[in-house]
């Protein structure tokens, strides 16, 4: 569980007064669009994008590397692709699915695509083999666009997909290598096509999806969580003009990957809301970070709790400070490095929020107070739970009790007209999400399976998920997805997968306890670091393995994962074979008295 904080009272809203005053203005603005209740109106990211070529056309809206794109540039870019596609036949509601890193294409893909009402279907570029395949069949594609730099991931699979009616695009990256066969370079194709705004954009309406965004399900496999213009708007108020204030003068970083919410949805909409800039990073590095938010002259970043723990990881220099940076969102920063984190990197402003990319309710920090995920203006309820049972505890009539002032329960949101739950792709999984008969007969609440601790005055704090979903590498990580393709090594006979904390280290590392069909002593832990590595994305390959003569099951067969747990890793209470994965190592290693205790002091950095 997370470290606990104090509660939130009176004086402590009161003394940031100073700050909402300031933000009177934009707060003002952004109400209006958090208020919209007809998801029929022609409002998208389209409009945004047009209208800030027309009121900033020279100002930045893109800076990567070396170059830099104006709002006019970026947008008459966008038109062009939007245009091609429409040519190609691409239409409203058509998902097209995109497979690139971070560069400033995968938002003229997007974008182009949200002018046209058609989704962006945006693929996890970590994702190989069984899991890629999955992810693009589910969402239907009517065209492929794979980046160079990921054509070997997507080659690896392509005969399964069958695209015979669906084009393939390729997008150049380094020009290493030409379009392989049967494929259009999306680069050439668009030189000459005009760069005049669509007119589909002022058909786009609020209620139309805009992206799919990938998560870890419980069947072992990705879901397509469903973002809308509807979620995108609001979410460029709350974040961009509610809590970052964002000008037209001011510089968003953006390290996470554009396959994530808090770089494609929060850090976009945010920069898009008020005309700012968005500077990206190809990919996070703690060397370069603060180097790169200098030289973009960067205001502001959007994080995850483990990006400001590498961070604050990484040694102390003199210029820690010395940057251009002083507003930050995201989520996840825990409350053992909160203030040190501000204090060294001279942060004064931390927006950290609370929300799931399925979800339709959000808490911001907008009152800039230490170690809470802010409030929710939204209607939702924190109902006590029972952890050991797995429920939610109801009174005598049948109903979840609300967790009072400083106690911890599940999140619950309130399913509405003007909160609805998009859901994902997936029907069924839809409604493993939903509860009723929470308060009252006959109501429907979204069940996000965190839980939340009410600090009272409707602030809260972060604690834990639930499930056999844990959170490693800023990833979910399905013990399902683990545990098949652990079962799949040949000396492997059966499997559990769960998480566990290491001390100063966010989330929960992945564990295997496994039953071998070989002599423990035979067992061949470096077959099954190569066989982890072949299948799952780096922050799906556990860190520690177990292996026992058997595993304990429930009377329905299920494995019982509460003790494995609590033992964890532990060197002085297990007798059978332990490994451990180490930081850059490319093996198992056995977990000796002196590495665990290596680990429990912080010697390494996971």
């Amino acid at each position: 569980m997370a470290e606990s904080t104090s509660l939130i009272n009176l004086s402590q809203i009161n003394s940031c007064a100073r700050l909402l005053i300031r933000k009177i203005p934009s707060i003002v603005e952004g109400l209006k669009y958090i208020r919209k209740k007809d998801k029929n109106e022609a409002l998208s990211i389209g409009t945004y994008l047009e209208r800030n070529a027309e009121k900033y056309p020279s100002l930045p809206a893109i800076l990567y590397e070396d170059s830099c794109y104006t709002h006019r540039q970026f947008n008459e870019w966008i038109n062009r692709y939007a245009n091609y596609f429409t040519m190609q036949g691409i239409k409203h509601g058509d998902a097209v699915a995109i497979l690139l890193e971070n560069r400033p294409e995968i938002l003229v893909c997007a974008g182009a695509l949200a002018k046209l009402g058609a989704i962006a279907a945006l693929i996890h570029t970590q994702q190989h083999g069984d899991a890629l395949l999955h992810s693009l069949l589910l969402c239907n594609p009517k065209a492929y666009v794979i980046g160079e730099e990921l054509m070997d991931s997507f080659q690896e699979i392509q005969s399964k997909l069958n695209p015979e009616d669906e084009p393939l695009y390729f997008l150049p990256d380094t020009n290493q290598s030409r379009p392989p066969k049967g494929y259009i370079n999306l680069a050439e194709a668009t030189k000459n096509i005009s760069f005049q705004n669509p007119p589909s954009t002022t058909s786009v309406k609020l209620k139309d999806p805009c992206f799919y965004v990938y998560t870890s399900g419980t069947t072992g496999l990705p879901k397509a969580a469903i973002m809308t213009h509807f979620r995108w708007i609001k979410a460029s108020a709350g974040f961009g003009m509610l809590a970052l204030n964002m000008t037209p003068e001011d510089v968003i970083y953006v390290a996470l990957p554009f396959y994530h919410n808090n770089a494609i949805t929060v850090a976009w909409s945010s920069a898009a809301a008020r005309g700012s800039t968005v500077a990206i990073s190809r990919k996070f590095s703690v060397s370069r970070f603060w180097e790169d938010t200098r030289k973009f002259h960067a205001t502001a970043f959007c994080y995850i709790g483990e990006l400001c723990r590498y961070l604050m990881n990484h040694s102390p220099e003199s210029n820690d400070a010395d940057n251009p940076v002083y507003k930050i969102i995201g989520n996840g920063l825990r409350l053992d490095i909160w203030k040190d984190f501000k204090k060294r990197f001279g942060i004064s402003e931390v927006y950290e929020f609370y929300a799931a990319s399925e979800g339709n309710n959000a808490f911001v920090n907008l009152f800039n107070l230490d170690c809470t995920v802010g409030i929710s203006p939204l209607p939702y309820m924190l109902a006590t739970y029972d952890i050991a049972a797995n429920a939610t505890l109801r009174d005598k009539n049948g109903f979840c009790i609300p967790a009072k002032r400083g106690e911890i329960g599940l999140m619950l949101a309130k399913v509405t007209e003007k909160t609805p739950f998009d859901g994902y792709t997936n029907k069924e999984a839809n409604e493993r999400k939903l509860m009723r008969d929470v308060l009252k007969k006959g109501d429907l609440w979204f069940n996000t399976g965190d839980l939340l601790k009410n600090l009272g005055f409707r602030h809260a704090q972060f604690i834990d998920r639930l499930g056999d979903t844990f959170r490693w590498k800023g990833e979910n990580v399905s013990t399902t997805e683990v545990e098949e393709v652990t079962n799949k090594f040949p000396q492997v006979e059966e499997s559990t997968t769960y998480g566990v904390q290491i001390p100063k280290t966010e989330g929960r590392a992945g564990m295997i306890s496994l039953v071998s069909n070989i002599p423990p002593q035979q067992f061949d832990a470096i077959g099954l670091t190569d066989h982890l590595h072949h299948y799952l994305p780096h922050y799906a390959i556990p860190v520690f393995v177990r292996i026992q003569s058997e595993l304990q099951v429930t009377g329905t067969f299920k494995h019982r994962k509460m003790e494995l747990k609590e033992q964890g890793y532990d060197r002085y209470q297990i007798e059978d074979p332990l490994y451990v994965l180490l930081p850059n190592a490319k093996q198992y290693v056995e977990l000796t008295e002196k590495r665990y205790q290596d680990i429990l002091d912080g010697k390494f950095n996971f």
